[in-house]
């Protein structure tokens, strides 16, 4: 079986350029056929090319599940309208959203210094129930962690603290790890959801075979 690895626009930090959900994937528009391929094969998920304001970033500014998305103040995202699913847009200034939120469909971990209102917005779209908090004391715990339905994988100096509240939230199994050979912002090198997943292109072995023991996957030989 092929290994699950690739590049988006030509960089293995494919989570800064996609995200995804249960049943899609959102990518940049001139994402090769391949990829596409790739990350619809190993997520099972409907591939879709997103305009944002001239920005390809897209793992960074948004994040789903199953019940929606949230998308920055101002954007106007035709493309997810195929999914039929609720968008919302939060009031905050702090808009990298697919950076400061983490999420399944269950529960979301977010930025410490969200508003009340933000909070309230992310509840009622994703149907979760929302916590603020860091990831190695980190802030960005979009980008320092990768949330399934089936577990989590989060950076490797997570606090013993912050890994049982994480299991609290989630209440699901979490582990640390690295990808893309170190890198320990996990959710820049990976894409995942209970069905499978995808990593950066330089992500190594023993990392696959870390994420793959996070996240409830049997590893294939």
């Amino acid at each position: 079986m092929t290994i699950p690895t690739l590049d988006i626009m030509d960089t293995p930090i494919i989570g800064v350029f996609a995200t995804c959900t249960e049943d899609f994937a959102l990518v940049p528009c001139g994402t090769k056929a391949s990829a596409k391929d790739i990350i619809a094969d190993n997520l099972h998920v409907q591939v879709i090319e997103v305009i944002m304001s001239q920005n390809s970033v897209i793992g960074s500014m948004i994040r789903g599940n199953s019940a929606g998305f949230i998308v920055p103040r101002g954007s106007s995202l035709e493309s997810l309208q195929v999914t039929g699913l609720p968008i919302s847009s939060l009031p905050d200034k702090l808009n990298a959203l697919g950076n400061i939120v983490l999420a399944n469909d269950s529960a979301a971990l977010v930025h410490p210094e969200l508003s009340d209102r933000s909070i309230e917005v992310i509840s009622q779209t994703l149907k979760v129930d929302v916590y603020r908090g860091t990831i190695a004391g980190l802030k960005t715990v979009g980008m320092a962690g990768a949330a399934t339905n089936r577990g989590l994988l989060v950076h490797p100096r997570t606090t013993t603290q912050e890994l049982a509240f994480l299991e609290e939230i989630f209440e699901l199994p979490v582990d640390v790890g690295t990808t893309n050979f170190g890198t320990p912002m996990v959710g820049s090198g990976l894409l995942a959801n209970s069905k499978g997943y995808v990593a950066g292109s330089k992500t190594t072995g023993y990392e696959l075979g870390r994420i793959e023991g996070a996240l409830g996957f049997i590893a294939k030989e």
